[in-house]
């Protein structure tokens, strides 16, 4: 099957935010910071306005028209910033994921939001550039975006000993995921050598990945985790094309992060 450039983003933003709860020392917070990070709803912090509004801009000046929120019953603060928030480029709407089952089971939240078309599915607590999303507008089916080593070291807010702990990923002679390591070790990381990139859990996935999710099992963290969904993808014949990007990804997983998220983004213009 055919599809045309991708429209329709899902950003998983069910999260407990268990990170983002944990108080930090030295770390200074406005009023309005400390209650969404205290409520662990890490999407919604304030970088001089909603962290967000950013992802989802970057998605629009990709292109990326339809976006799904997968939350929790209890976000009702999502979904009422979304519900009255002026849009002129996007709309938004909510697809629920009753319990916190992982990144699989948030997905299959989405599946009537994908319908027969393709969706980007993406962390919200990561700001994805739009430089990088734009490389899947040519992409014919599935695809993983991935950082390169470099990118991720000059152009993220994360610390070197965090990248290296990342998944990393290889694509075969055809350009297609060939492996997909979580937490590798150094001998890993030098055995995959430098074409290796990141993995930021930026996915392209065509329908296929709904049987695919309904198809696995629970991982030894009691979760249904996207990774493997894709690894049953690729398996029952959907391949994912690797897409490289010398882009860093911005991430807010914890307080410490949040000044240097105010200093990529606060300035930035937000247009919804």
């Amino acid at each position: 099957m055919s599809y045309g450039a991708p429209k329709k983003a899902v950003i998983l933003a069910r999260g407990l935010g268990s990170r983002m709860r944990k108080e930090a020392e030295g770390i200074a917070l406005s009023d309005d910071q400390s209650k969404a990070a205290d409520a662990g709803v890490k999407a919604m912090i304030s970088v001089g306005r909603p962290f967000l509004d950013h992802v989802i801009n970057a998605l629009a000046n990709a292109s990326f028209t339809d976006i799904c929120l997968v939350i929790g019953p209890e976000h009702d603060v999502i979904r009422d910033y979304y519900d009255t928030v002026d849009k002129e480029r996007i709309t938004v709407s909510y697809a629920i994921q009753e319990e916190p089952l992982g990144t699989a089971n948030a997905v299959l939240a989405a599946e009537e939001f994908a319908g027969d078309d393709r969706v980007l599915v993406i962390n919200s607590d990561n700001y994805y550039p739009t430089a990088a999303l734009e490389l899947l507008a040519d992409v014919p089916g599935s695809a993983l975006v991935g950082f390169t080593r470099e990118g991720m070291l000059t152009r993220s807010n994360i610390a070197p000993e965090r990248i290296a702990a990342f998944a990393i990923a290889t694509a075969d002679e055809d350009g297609n995921l060939k492996e997909l390591v979580e937490k590798p070790d150094d001998e890993t990381i030098a055995r995959c050598g430098d074409e290796a990139v990141i993995s930021m859990n930026c996915w392209l996935c065509t329908p296929a990945i709904f049987p695919a999710a309904k198809a696995i099992p629970k991982s030894a963290r009691g979760e249904y985790e996207i990774t493997d969904a894709v690894r049953r993808a690729i398996e029952d014949g959907d391949p994912f094309a690797v897409v490289r990007s010398n882009e860093g990804v911005l991430d807010m997983s914890n307080r410490g992060d949040i000044a240097s998220v105010v200093e990529a983004l606060g300035e930035r213009e937000v247009r919804l």
